[in-house]
C-alpha cells in the first residue's frame, strides 16, 4: 500500500512539473489584430471610436451591459474618456476603458482594464488608414503580457480566436454605423 501511494504522489509530482514547464513555454506576450475596411472618411470612423457613448451602436459587446451599470467619466471624447462597465455576463465581466491617446482620423490607444471575472491590464489600439476620401482601412488590436495564469488558459483555450471573432463583428458593426452616418449627413445637407 505504501508503495501505491509513494508512486502515486511520484507521478502527480511528475504530471504537475511537466504541465508547469509546457506552461512556461507558452508565449510571454499575445496579440489579436483584426483589419478591416470600411466605407466611410477616416475622420467619420475616429468619432465613433473616441466616444465610448457611440461603441453602444457597434461594440460586439454593448448588448451584454445593462445600461444602469455603465458609466462615463472624464473627457466626453478622446483622450481622457473613461467607460466603466460591469455585467452578469461572466464573458464580459467588469472593467474600464480609458483612452490615453488619440490622433485625428489616424490612431487611438486604450489602456483596458478588467477587473472581473479576473485582473489584467492591456492595451487595445485603432488605426485609421484612409484608403482614400471616402474607404478607411482600420485595425483593432489588443496586446499585452501573459502572466502563468494567462498561459495556462491558453493551453485550453484560443483566446485569440475568441476575442477576434468579437473584433470582426465588431468591425463589421462599426462599417455599418460609420455609412449610416453619412447618409444621415447627406440626408440633413439636402433637407
Amino acid at each position: 500500500m505504501r508503495n501505491i501511494l509513494i508512486a502515486a504522489v511520484a507521478l502527480i509530482t511528475v504530471v504537475v512539473a511537466v504541465f508547469a514547464v509546457i506552461v512556461s513555454m507558452q508565449p510571454d506576450e499575445y496579440e489579436v489584430k483584426r483589419t478591416a475596411t470600411i466605407d466611410a472618411p477616416a475622420a467619420v470612423v475616429f468619432e465613433q471610436v473616441e466616444d465610448f457613448q457611440r461603441w453602444d451602436h457597434w461594440s460586439p459587446w454593448a448588448k451584454r451591459v445593462p445600461e444602469d451599470k455603465e458609466q462615463f467619466d472624464g473627457a466626453d471624447r478622446g483622450e481622457g474618456a473613461i467607460y466603466q462597465w460591469a455585467s452578469p455576463d461572466r464573458n464580459v465581466g467588469a472593467g474600464r476603458m480609458t483612452i490615453i491617446e488619440a490622433n485625428p482620423a489616424e490612431y487611438i490607444e486604450i489602456k483596458l482594464e478588467f477587473f472581473e471575472p479576473s485582473e489584467a491590464t492591456t492595451t487595445t489600439t485603432f488605426d485609421f488608414n484612409a484608403v482614400d476620401d471616402a474607404t478607411t482601412e482600420v485595425t483593432w488590436r489588443m496586446s499585452g503580457e501573459n502572466n502563468f495564469l494567462s498561459k495556462a488558459m491558453g493551453l485550453f483555450m484560443n483566446i485569440e480566436e475568441m476575442i477576434g471573432e468579437d473584433y470582426e463583428r465588431g468591425l463589421e458593426q462599426l462599417d455599418e454605423v460609420s455609412r449610416k452616418q453619412i447618409e444621415d449627413r447627406e440626408d440633413d445637407e439636402n433637407d
